[in-house]
Formats: structure tokens, C-alpha cells, sequence
């Protein structure tokens, strides 16, 4: 490994203390993430197990054995069936099942036996070995949840048609990650105990060594290990060592003083920042050949553990305050001495014996980075940090990724042939039975199913969101609003391909609204289409949300959007009503509405035209439309209609007077946030 040195410390840590909680390997593509976890693999000493355990069983710890094991203990103990092999590497799929993932029943071995046979899935293979999972962003959420709790908790408890099965399930856990297609949760990550970036820049040397290493490998392998292969089995026997030592090492409770109150300074949440530290202080000093936790081990786990979780404040230390200069040793009264004050701008931490605790904390009490090295790392990650793409993950039956399969609810469109065999295997002999005793033919008829054996396929695609952008035209302020809008749809479409987002902009003037951008990624097609848009003339605000409501359903109709969100902005005038502007032609409504009469030229009343608003976004409430109002008007209280969208309507509003497109784009980007994490 050239120039990732802290890496490489992660993964040597892992395999000191295979319980630390797991290694998140952020970067681009090509930054050999996988390679790192597979030559960590490379370092594991082999693991003596039971044979024809299905989790790698170990014969001196009886205790931790799986369900199945336990149930031939008699077998075990009077022959010896154990042997020595590798390590298991087992690397995850993206398109994984969870009958895959967890284990289910083994189909041929139920039917032979009649009832329900384990038949063990990835993370049963993984026990005792290298779990790698290859872009994690990228695993469907439910999935990486349950992967994350087995390990968390040691073993995997799997109870699902007709079987009850618990194993062991503690792998050293390395997950990659490639910022640029998709942002990891921010719970997964507080999972692992240390997130770290292969993205730091290499030097031009850096890069030379490391195509020379390859070249080399591919070229003359036996000559390359030949150089590093002592230096391989150096580093696979300090890891053996290191483990031995580990069992001996004790932390002070001064030294976990210093690690909480480092957690606390950065501003993490929970007390994962707290274990994560101590495990890795304890795996770095007995890796350093150690008996006991140095100072220097505290801030190496502060800069593992700590840092990712920090809610770090990326700016400089305040001056210290000016203050008269210290007095000249003459004028000070004997024995009265003041310490120097701490270098480099760093807190001091309580008095210690130095090689123990370290002098001075890393962070401020305002989360304030205070070293230069964990400034330097924290700032290459902001830049990494921000909203990625990948969009919505939509669950239908009928496209997408084979998920899971469910009960069929409905009539059956996709049949799940595993599931529904797995769920129909345990029954086979009792049906065969009952079948003989009515003296019914059996022959030809390998599997016996019945309507309850059914199951069919959930699947799951990827899918973006579509932002409407209803824009009151009418007005003396319509000019503004229009600029403003414009300006965040093509703000919008500029990231829109990284998440598969579509924007459309639909204004309303004079007696009828217009859809002026159908939903679109592009901005080209934006810019075209935006260039001119009639503004003035009265407010047919009802119209416009209809037309809203039109395109976002058609949207969804799609397939290829998984939410809808309406942007409405208005000054929250509305004088049109509905059945006038559908009786005025696409192509016209060039005269002024609000002339207080309907279609059939009955009398009209603002209250009847504020109802009309009110039913379409109770409507788009109804469909999970989220509506937020963004009011331009510069009256206070906002006016009656705008408030009833807000207290009846199930709308937001957000009264943002003379808005500007950074702030109409900013504020739809957090919705969309909001939208995609749950939260809204």
C-alpha cells in the first residue's frame, strides 16, 4: 500500500480486535478499496473448525456454536472432526437477496427429510472471516440494516417459514463507498468504528511507486513476493502477537476521561464515539507492542473514531485576547511562577502524566480542530461531504431488482419460484401421505403446492423525484418571481442527472395557467423554453394547482419518479376560479380575470375561489404531494388564503419576501432531503 497509512493502521487495528466494529472505506472509483480489503484477508492466520458447520464452528468454544452443531455436541465429542483452513472472504452483492443474506430453507434437504431444513446464507460463511461489502451507499437500506444489527449483535437469529435457527456471526466488516453515486446514511456510518477516505491527493512520486508495484506484480510475481513476502509474514505474526497482548490490555480511567471529553468537545451523538475510542486505543498500543495505553494511542483513536461522528466547525481558533504583557521575573513575588501557555492554540487537558494522557485536547470546547493534521483530514472530508445522487428506491411487482418475496395480495403477477418451493418443501411427505390414503395419482408430480406455498416477488428500482414549480405570474411583483424562479429550476437541472431528478414549471396569469416546462432533466431545454414568459393579468391560482396535480400524477404513472414535490410561489392573491379558466382555450387568456363572475356568469365571491384552492391541496395531500408555499408578499399577517393552505390545507408556507433563486433552490433541495431521509 503506497500513501495510506492511516488506512492501512484501520485494517491492522480490525485485525488486532476483530470485534471493533467494522472499517468504512470511503472513495472515487479505482482507489483499490476492494484490494485493501482483500490483502487484510491476506494477513488473517488460519482458524481451526468443525467440519461441516455451516458457520465455521470453533471446537474450543462450545458456547458459541450454531444451532446445528449444538445438536450433534454427542457426535463431535466422540470423533474428532475438526480441521485447520483459511479464513472465509465473503463479498456481498449488490443484488443480494435477503433469503441470500441471512440464510433460508434448503429446498432439497426439506423435502427429503420433511420438515425444514437451515440452509445458511452469507453471513453464516462470513463468521470468523472478512465480510466486504462493495459500495454500501448503494445496498438497499432494509438490507444494510439487518446486515449491520447480526453483526452488531454478534449472531444471526433467522425466523421465517416453519424455521428457527441461530448462529455466530462476528466477521471482520469492511464496507466501500463511492461518494459520487450516492450518500451513506448517517446511522450506518455511526456503526463503524472508524470512516476513512482513500481520496487523499498523492504525491507525483506516490503514483509513480504505486503503477510501479503493479507493473512489477503482474509482470514478475515470483520476484515481487520474493521482496515482500517476509515482510507479509513479519506483519501476519505481529497480528497473532497482538491479539495475544490485546487479551492483557487495560485502559486507566483517566484515559477514558480524556477520550469522552474529547466525543464531547466534537459534539458526537450517543456513546458509539466512546467505545469505538477505548476498543481502538486498546487495538493501537498492543499493534505498537505495548502493554499498557499511551497518550499516544488516545489521540489515534481520536482521530479513528472521533473525527467522522464530529460535528466539526471548520474554521480557525479565535485569537486569544489581548492582555497586558506577563510581568518580568523581578516584579513577580518568589515562588510564583505561571506555566507557558500551550502551543498551537490547544486546550490543556487536566494534569496528567503525559505518557499517559495527552497534555492538550485535539478539540476546542467549540468543536474546533485544533491539530493540523485532524484539520487537514476534516477539511478533505467537508469537501467530500454534501448531498449525493441516487434518488428514491421505489418497491412495486412488476419492475425493478428482486428483492424479497411477500404474500400475494391481489392477483399474482410475479411468481417467486424459490420462495414459494422453500415454503411448500417441508410439507411434501404429509401431502404424499394424505394423497396415498385418498388413492390419488402422485406419479409425475415432483412437488406437491398449494395456494398457501405461494409467495410472489417484491421488487425495487431507483427512481428521482419530480419538483413542480407553480409560479404566480400575475401581479406588479410577477417579473421578480419569474426571474427567481427561473433561476432555481436551472440551479435545480444542474445536479438533477446525479439524482435523477426532473424539474417542470407551470405559470398562472391572466385566466389560466400554462405548463411553460414539461418535467425535464435538461437544461438546455430549460433554457430555451424560459426564455420568455408573459407575466401580468389576474391570478388564477386554483387552475395552476391543478394543472400540478395533472402533471405529478402522470408523473408517477411512470414509473420513473418515485415523489412529487409543488413549489408554489405567490404573493397568496387568488381571483380566477376554476370553471373559468377550463372554459377559456389553451391558446388564449389574454384578458384580465377576477371580474367576480363564474363560467355561466353567476356571481362570484374570493371565498368560493379560496375553497377551490383549498380542495386541490387537500387533494395533493391526499396523494403524498407535499405543497410548500413560498409567500413573496410583503404583508404581515400573510393573507387569509395562505394561511388557511397552512393550518387547513396540509401545506407549508415559508414567507420569504423578495426571494432569490439561491433561496427558493436551497430551500426545494432541503425538502428533497428531508423527502428521501424520512424525516419529512
Amino acid at each position: 500500500m503506497v500513501a495510506q497509512e492511516r488506512i492501512r493502521t484501520a485494517l491492522l487495528l480490525l485485525a488486532v480486535d476483530p470485534g471493533l466494529g467494522g472499517v468504512v472505506i470511503a472513495g472515487r472509483r479505482g482507489t483499490a478499496k476492494t484490494v485493501m480489503a482483500r490483502a487484510l484477508h491476506a494477513l488473517l492466520p488460519p482458524i481451526r473448525v468443525i467440519r461441516h458447520s455451516c458457520a465455521q464452528a470453533d471446537p474450543a468454544a462450545p458456547w458459541d456454536w450454531d444451532d446445528a452443531t449444538v445438536a450433534h455436541r454427542a457426535r463431535i465429542s466422540r470423533t474428532p472432526v475438526s480441521a485447520v483452513v483459511p479464513p472465509p472472504f465473503v463479498q456481498v452483492p449488490l443484488g443480494v437477496s435477503e433469503d441470500r443474506l441471512l440464510g433460508s430453507v434448503d429446498v432439497e434437504a426439506s423435502m427429503r427429510r420433511g420438515r425444514p431444513v437451515f440452509q445458511p446464507g452469507l453471513l453464516a460463511e462470513a463468521h470468523r472471516g472478512v465480510l466486504c461489502v462493495d459500495d454500501l451507499n448503494l445496498l438497499e437500506p432494509a438490507l444494510a440494516d439487518l446486515l449491520l444489527s447480526a453483526v452488531a449483535a454478534g449472531f444471526n437469529q433467522v425466523e421465517r417459514e416453519g424455521i428457527s435457527f441461530r448462529h455466530p456471526c462476528r466477521p471482520l466488516l469492511i464496507a466501500t463507498a463511492n461518494p459520487a453515486e450516492g450518500e451513506l446514511r448517517p446511522h450506518l456510518l455511526d456503526r463503524f468504528a472508524m470512516v476513512l477516505s482513500a481520496d487523499l491527493p498523492l504525491t507525483l512520486d506516490e503514483r509513480v511507486e504505486a503503477v510501479r508495484r503493479v507493473l512489477w506484480f503482474a509482470e514478475q510475481p515470483s520476484q515481487f513476493w520474493g521482496h515482500y513476502g517476509a515482510g507479509l509474514e513479519a506483519l501476519r505474526r505481529q497480528v497473532l502477537a497482538s491479539r495475544r497482548r490485546l487479551r492483557r490490555m487495560r485502559i486507566q480511567r483517566a484515559q477514558i476521561r480524556y477520550l469522552v471529553e474529547e466525543s464531547i468537545r466534537a459534539g458526537t451523538q450517543g456513546h458509539r464515539a466512546d467505545l469505538f475510542a477505548v476498543r481502538v486505543a486498546r487495538a493501537h498500543a498492543a499493534l505498537q507492542g505495548r502493554e499498557r495505553v499511551k497518550a499516544v494511542d488516545l489521540r489515534e483513536a481520536v482521530r479513528l473514531a472521533v473525527l467522522p461522528r464530529s460535528a466539526l466547525v471548520l474554521a480557525p481558533p479565535p485569537p486569544p485576547p489581548t492582555s497586558p504583557p506577563p510581568p518580568s521575573p523581578a516584579d513577580q513575588p518568589p515562588g510564583d511562577t505561571a506555566p507557558p501557555p500551550p502551543e498551537g492554540g490547544e486546550t490543556t487537558a487536566p494534569p496528567q502524566d503525559p505518557d499517559v494522557v495527552p497534555e492538550t485536547f485535539l478539540f476546542s470546547p467549540e468543536g474546533v480542530a485544533l491539530d493540523p493534521d485532524l484539520l487537514a483530514i476534516a477539511a478533505h472530508r467537508g469537501r467530500r461531504q454534501g448531498r449525493s445522487g441516487g434518488g428514491g428506491l421505489v418497491h412495486s411487482r412488476e419492475r425493478g431488482r428482486y428483492v424479497k418475496a411477500v404474500l400475494p395480495h391481489g392477483p399474482v403477477v410475479r411468481v417467486a419460484v424459490d420462495a414459494t418451493l422453500r415454503a411448500a418443501a417441508p410439507h411434501q411427505l404429509v401431502r404424499r401421505r394424505l394423497l396415498q390414503r385418498r388413492q390419488a395419482r402422485t406419479r409425475g408430480r415432483q412437488v406437491l403446492i398449494r395456494d398457501q406455498d405461494l409467495r410472489v416477488k417484491l421488487l425495487a428500482r431507483k427512481a428521482g423525484a419530480l419538483v413542480i414549480f407553480v409560479v404566480d405570474a400575475s401581479g406588479s411583483m410577477a417579473l421578480n418571481r419569474m426571474q427567481a424562479a427561473k433561476g432555481a429550476v436551472l440551479q435545480l437541472l444542474s445536479e438533477a442527472y446525479r439524482h435523477r431528478d426532473q424539474i417542470a414549471l407551470i405559470t398562472f396569469a391572466g385566466q389560466r395557467a400554462r405548463v411553460q416546462l414539461p418535467p425535464t432533466r435538461s437544461i438546455t431545454a430549460a433554457s430555451r423554453r424560459l426564455e420568455r414568459l408573459p407575466c401580468g393579468g389576474g391570478s388564477p391560482m386554483a387552475h395552476g394547482l391543478a394543472l400540478a396535480l395533472r402533471v405529478g400524477g402522470n408523473a408517477l404513472l411512470s414509473k420513473d419518479i418515485a415523489e412529487v414535490i409543488v413549489v408554489l410561489i405567490t404573493d397568496g392573491r387568488a381571483n380566477v376560479d376554476l370553471s373559468r379558466s377550463l372554459a377559456v382555450p389553451a391558446g388564449g387568456g389574454g384578458g384580465r380575470g377576477g371580474d367576480g363572475r363564474g363560467a355561466g356568469g353567476e356571481p362570484l365571491t374570493l371565498a368560493d375561489i379560496h375553497a377551490e384552492v383549498l380542495t386541490i391541496a387537500r387533494t395533493l395531500a391526499s396523494l403524498m404531494v407535499p405543497l410548500l408555499v413560498i409567500d413573496t408578499g410583503s404583508r404581515h399577517p400573510p393573507s387569509a388564503l395562505l394561511a388557511d393552505l397552512d393550518s387547513k390545507g396540509g401545506a407549508t408556507v415559508l414567507p420569504l419576501p423578495r426571494a432569490t433563486a439561491a433561496q427558493i433552490s436551497a430551500t426545494s433541495r432541503r425538502w428533497l432531503a428531508q423527502g428521501r431521509s424520512g424525516d419529512g
